[in-house]
């Protein structure tokens, strides 16, 4: 089988400061691999904005098997949803401009926060950066903070 990446990769980068993933996979520069040392187990993921969660939610929380994360959103989803409709019982025009407003914010407020929280998750679960470009790059994004010593 061929290399579907040949000359992508840089064999001869000892450090691997190329942006390789697991196996010699190319990254993009804004995803970050961490992994549990006791089990592991890898994930990959973006850092930052998340289109998909803004234009189709809660769709990725389904596909990365993020239950604890995709159960939050509902939950705040099926509030809001619920004190706006109560909100404005009289006026149905005014209801509907409350709700199609939500529907608009709702985009640019999960695809803001859900990389984070999928990270943050993974780090209460025992992952940790896999190396020091992701280590750096979810440092730099504020991720990811480094666990002080308790000596």
């Amino acid at each position: 089988m061929q290399d579907p990446f040949k000359g992508f990769n840089n064999d001869n980068d000892p450090d691997n400061q190329n942006g390789d993933g697991p196996q010699g996979l190319p990254l993009p520069p804004n995803y970050a691999t961490v992994v549990n040392p006791e089990t592991g187990n890898m994930r990959i993921a973006k850092v930052g904005f998340s289109w998909t969660m803004f234009i189709f939610p809660p769709f990725p929380t389904l596909f990365r098997g993020d239950w604890y994360n995709l159960f939050c959103i509902l939950g705040v989803e099926l509030s809001i949803m619920m004190v706006l409709s109560m909100m404005v019982p009289v006026n149905q025009l005014a209801q509907f401009f409350a709700v199609g407003g939500w529907e608009m914010l709702r985009g640019i407020i999960w695809g803001t926060l859900y990389n984070m929280m999928y990270f943050k998750h993974l780090f209460t679960r025992g992952f940790v950066p896999a190396d020091e470009r992701s280590k750096e790059l979810l440092t730099r994004a504020r991720y990811w903070s480094q666990p002080k010593n308790n000596d």
